[in-house]
C-alpha cells in the first residue's frame, strides 16, 4: 500500500510508469504472517482470500506487464515474460509456481477491471504464523493509512489482530512504531517474541 515501495519495485519493471490511478478498497479474507522474510526479518504478509472478514488495501490501476515483473521481483527474480492471467480471471485462482508469492487471485472488479493480487498457495490454517518485525509492521501502518485515512491507531488495531501478530505485538507497541501514531513514533516498540529490527 506504501506508494514509495511501490515506485521501487516499479523502477524494477520493464515499464517504469507510476499506476495510471490508485484508491483504497477492502478485499475479502484475512491478513497473515508466516514464514521469515530475508528483507525485513520476521514474518511476512499473506492473504487468505478465504480467511474470512475484510482487509485493508489498495489498488493500482497497471499493466500486465508491471504486475507480471512486481511479482518476478516478489519471488527474487529479474522481470521477465508476462504472466499468463487467463486462468486466474476465468476462475479466480491460479497457482502459476510453489513459491510463497506464485498464487494469483482475483479479489473481484472495480470499475469493471478485474483486482488481481498474489499470495502463497496455502491458507492460514495450513502454516505455522510467525510474528512480523518492527519495521514492517511500519511500512504496513503508513500505508493503511495513507491509502484509507485511518488513524495510526485503529491501523495498529487492525494490525495486532492479524494471525502472526496477534498475541505477540499490542496495537499501542505497534502504534507507536510510527510517528503521531499516539505514540510518540519512537521506533522503540519490540513486540514480545517479536523480531528486532
Amino acid at each position: 500500500m506504501d506508494l514509495e515501495r511501490l515506485n521501487r519495485y516499479l523502477a524494477g519493471c520493464r515499464d517504469s510508469r507510476p499506476p495510471a490511478r490508485s484508491e483504497a478498497v477492502m478485499l475479502p479474507g484475512m491478513l497473515y504472517f508466516a514464514t521469515e522474510s530475508q528483507v525485513w526479518t520476521g514474518g511476512r504478509a499473506f492473504y487468505d482470500p478465504d480467511g474470512g472478514g475484510e482487509l485493508p488495501a489498495r489498488a493500482h490501476l497497471l499493466t500486465a506487464a508491471q504486475f507480471s515483473d512486481i511479482a518476478a521481483q516478489e519471488m527474487y527474480r529479474e522481470p521477465g515474460p508476462d504472466l499468463d492471467l487467463t486462468e486466474v480471471l476465468s476462475r479466480g485462482r491460479a497457482e502459476t509456481g510453489p513459491g510463497r508469492y506464485e498464487t494469483l487471485v482475483c479479489a473481484g472488479l472495480l470499475d469493471g477491471r478485474p483486482v488481481l493480487t498474489f499470495t502463497a498457495p496455502w491458507r492460514v490454517s495450513d502454516v505455522a504464523v510467525k510474528p512480523p518485525a518492527a519495521a514492517y509492521l511500519r511500512h504496513l501502518v503508513a500505508g493503511v493509512v495513507a491509502a484509507h485515512g485511518w488513524s495510526a491507531l485503529r491501523a495498529a488495531e487492525y494490525l495486532a489482530g492479524c494471525p502472526g501478530a496477534e498475541g505477540r505485538w499490542t496495537a499501542a507497541e505497534i502504534a507507536a512504531l510510527v510517528p503521531d501514531g499516539n505514540g510518540r513514533g519512537n521506533g522503540s516498540g519490540n513486540g514480545s517474541g517479536s523480531a528486532s529490527e
